[in-house]
């Protein structure tokens, strides 16, 4: 049964006298008047003085809130929230801008009785800024169980479903949920948004077709999508059945963000491929046209919250786990190494333990002294493959311990339940190294937070007996597959794969000289510090302004059908032919002039090139009307022309206009003398070395013009190569009476002589006659 927390937009429109309360302080809020916080939480619904400037505002749309829900002990009690304080959302607030505004939209963790769900929208919204979106049950387990920690989490992490076990088939039933799911979120943000002022920020890949539903409602809308997780290559993201309705929905964004440089090349390699979209780099900014549109690419990691974690360091609970911590390992004369993971099959918690291992094996002299902490967090999604990789875990923790153990010494110790937040910090504090070993992971937070833990604080500092700042100290052991791998140049980089190589840097971490260590923590934490949760949040909102600074400038029309909907921009002075104009100036002129362009115009790219018979039927139809001149431009060669069009009085520009024919019985005449095509003994050699050398292209021999075409060859391949093949024509053809040209797909070299042009200088000057 559908939710009654979000309201009828029709009946909000109109006011109807039984709207919910909830719904009344939705109206309130997207009318935004004025918008003035009095007190924490309330909003102040007095008229405010015209002077006042309305903050800017930004709506947080993510599949779960910031918000942490306490169930009533008795139903006559109403519901209690309280902000969840580790959530990157909530960090959002804490770190930007203060004159900004943030609502959010999502998901609760807990399931609201039907009959509750009004009162407790009604009360998040006046307490905490937020918008429950209530999803159906059945809807909620296929949208999120299913379709994204089925289908696009397993996919995204590089994982193909080449069995019933590994991430299940396609199912169509998933995706309608799917998609569902996000129509719902949609109508949320319908409910508060002011669409001429208001920034949209869409979070991660639960939510990949909002953007369509949100264009579609409104063309000029502000819309910014951040991707959480990794984006696989095309060959692995093609597989999925709704690639291009994915693609296309985030395509109508203004603004798509990536932790990576390689998220975002495989992102733009998969527009490019399914979509034959290319990109350019303006001014230091990645951008496509898609319709008209500028959707901009944003590549920058998201960083920790430095206040939160300087707060929890000083925290009592904190320094006294730490020297409890310290009393248990330093004390005794051990060392930790320390791994924090969720328990998925993605984290690579096997093959950690199986480096160290490996450590132990080839290193006696650790035995006894060495430690793996290793943190457990319950595991995200649900399954099968989760509880393989608890059973193995848990295997191999009992076989290390009991092989390389000793009274009093366990060399891993695995804890699987939650820890409080001060608890983890604690364990950073007192860890030698951190390893993350993760085979495939997005960003990944956690050598953040060792680092800025490491860095400590003048108590924690006299706790670890560190008398002055630059002996602070890290080593980190990162898989190449995260995230963060790039911007922790200073952290010795692993294949999780090579169990060896990762229980080498193990043991290189642990007995590198102390001055190198210090160095190597110094330069991680000056990029920490400064690249914070606040520094990605404000500058991708700044750019999320800067790429909709134009919007107002564009003439927008909606073009497409449900998830291929889309947006056409165009200039102000763009004028939409009128079919009636047209006609009226058609039936008015005595003499008309009529140049249509054939190749990819009057018929689309295709492999069969020859004209359909309603198009050669049309064109007959206009040639007998003896106040027509009708021309048909191709840069086919004028014998294929002559064959395809058997039409009397159908004017032909062949080979880009090099020969001219006013009708089919005419002689066909040429702009300028007959040319020497002597250069084409140098030119086709080298063609033919390039036809070789690109699987898929071919060569067009006509007679003035000879084309290399690669519309069929791989896209990358083929313009890499074109644009090799430029080069090497115009060097070996420099002193040749010839033009090198690129257009899409194709090189052509040929005469330089006029072309289109030429068929109103040398056959149309009757067109200046009066009443044409």
């Amino acid at each position: 049964m559908a939710s009654r927390s979000y309201s009828n937009l029709l009946d909000l429109a109109t006011g109807a006298a039984d709207q919910a309360p909830a719904v009344a302080a939705l109206g309130a809020l997207r009318r935004r008047l004025p918008r003035v916080v009095t007190t924490p939480g309330l909003i102040d619904d007095s008229p405010a003085s015209p002077s006042t400037p309305p903050r800017p505002r930004t709506i947080i749309v993510a599949n779960q809130l910031p918000i942490r829900s306490h169930r009533p002990e008795s139903p006559e009690e109403p519901w209690t929230f309280e902000w969840d304080e580790d959530s990157l959302l909530r960090h959002l607030h804490h770190s930007s801008s203060p004159l900004m505004e943030f609502i959010y939209i999502g998901c609760l963790r807990d399931d609201i009785p039907q009959a509750e769900q009004d009162a407790v929208a009604q009360a998040l919204l006046e307490t905490h800024n937020c918008v429950p979106a209530f999803l159906p049950t059945d809807i909620a387990e296929r949208y999120y169980h299913g379709f994204c920690k089925q289908h696009l989490w397993p996919l995204f992490h590089y994982m193909l479903p080449l069995s019933p076990d590994l991430g299940g088939r396609f199912d169509r039933a998933l995706w309608q949920a799917y998609v569902s799911a996000n129509k719902i979120f949609a109508d949320k943000v319908l409910e508060v948004i002011n669409p001429d002022d208001d920034f949209v920020w869409v979070h991660d890949y639960h939510l990949m077709v909002l953007p369509t539903f949100l264009r579609k409602r409104f063309n000029r809308i502000k819309l910014g999508f951040f991707l959480h997780s990794p984006f696989p290559s095309s060959e692995i993201y093609k597989t999925l059945p709704v690639r291009e309705e994915l693609l296309r929905a985030l395509l109508n964004s203004d603004l798509i963000g990536f932790h990576t440089f390689d998220y975002a090349r495989h992102f733009l390699s998969c527009c490019g491929r399914m979509l034959g979209l290319s990109y350019e780099s303006k001014r230091g900014h990645i951008c496509l046209e898609y319709y008209g549109r500028t959707v901009s690419i944003k590549i920058l990691p998201v960083g920790v919250h430095m206040e939160q974690l300087k707060t929890v360091l000083g925290l009592p609970e904190t320094e006294a786990k730490v020297s409890e911590l310290m009393e248990m390992y330093s004390g005794k004369g051990r060392v930790v190494m320390l791994g924090v993971d969720d328990m998925d099959i993605f984290k690579g918690i096997s093959l950690k333990l199986l480096a160290m291992e490996e450590l132990l094996r080839q290193h006696p002299e650790w035995r006894g002294k060495l430690v793996l902490v290793q943190v457990a967090n319950p595991a995200r999604g649900r399954g099968k493959d989760v509880a393989e990789v608890q059973t193995e875990t848990y295997a191999m923790v009992r076989r290390i311990n009991e092989v390389y153990g000793e009274p009093g010494y366990e060399p891993v110790v695995l804890i699987d339940e939650p820890l409080q937040f001060y608890e983890r910090v604690a364990y950073y504090v007192i860890a030698e190294v951190c390893l993350v070993t993760a085979v495939r992971d997005g960003m990944n937070l956690i050598p953040y937070e060792y680092i800025v833990s490491r860095q400590g604080n003048e108590k924690l500092d006299r706790m670890l007996r560190q008398g002055k700042p630059e002996e602070k100290k890290s080593m980190l052991v990162v898989s190449e597959f995260i995230g963060c791998s790039p911007s922790l140049s200073g952290a010795i980089r692993v294949n999780p794969w090579n169990i060896e190589a990762v229980a080498d840097a193990m043991e290189t971490a642990l007995v590198l000289p102390e001055n190198e260590k210090r160095l190597r923590h110094d330069k991680h934490f000056r990029y920490v510090s400064t690249h914070d949760v606040g520094y990605w949040a404000n500058s991708f909102l700044l750019d999320l302004e800067r790429t909709c600074k134009y919007h107002s400038q564009k003439r927008c029309w909606g073009i497409g059908f449900g998830l291929r909907f889309r947006v056409v921009s165009l200039d102000l002075t763009f004028r939409k032919l009128s079919l009636e104009n047209i006609l009226m100036a058609y039936r008015r002129a005595k003499t008309r002039a009529i140049l249509l362009d054939y190749d990819g115009t009057l018929m689309p790219q295709a492999i069969n090139k020859s004209p359909s018979t309603e198009s050669v039927r049309i064109l007959n139809s206009l040639c007998r009307d003896k106040d027509n001149v009708v021309y048909l431009c191709s840069g086919y060669d004028r014998r294929t022309l002559h064959e395809w069009f058997p039409c009397e009085n159908l004017g032909i520009a062949a080979e880009h206009g090099y020969f001219l024919r006013c009708k089919r019985d005419a002689e066909w005449k040429t702009c300028v003398a007959a040319t020497d095509c002597s250069w084409k003994q140098i030119a086709e050699p080298v063609m033919c070395l390039y036809r070789e050398t690109t699987d898929g292209s071919t060569i067009e021999d006509r007679e003035t013009v000879l084309v290399w075409n690669y519309e069929d060859a791989d896209p990358d391949f083929g313009s890499c190569q074109a644009k090799e093949l430029v080069d090497h024509l115009e060097s070996v053809l420099a002193n040749e009476p010839v033009s090198v040209k690129t257009t899409p797909h194709s090189v052509e070299v040929k005469p330089q002589v006029k072309h289109r042009s030429s068929i109103s200088a040398s056959s149309l000057h009757w067109a200046n006659r009066p009443g044409a």
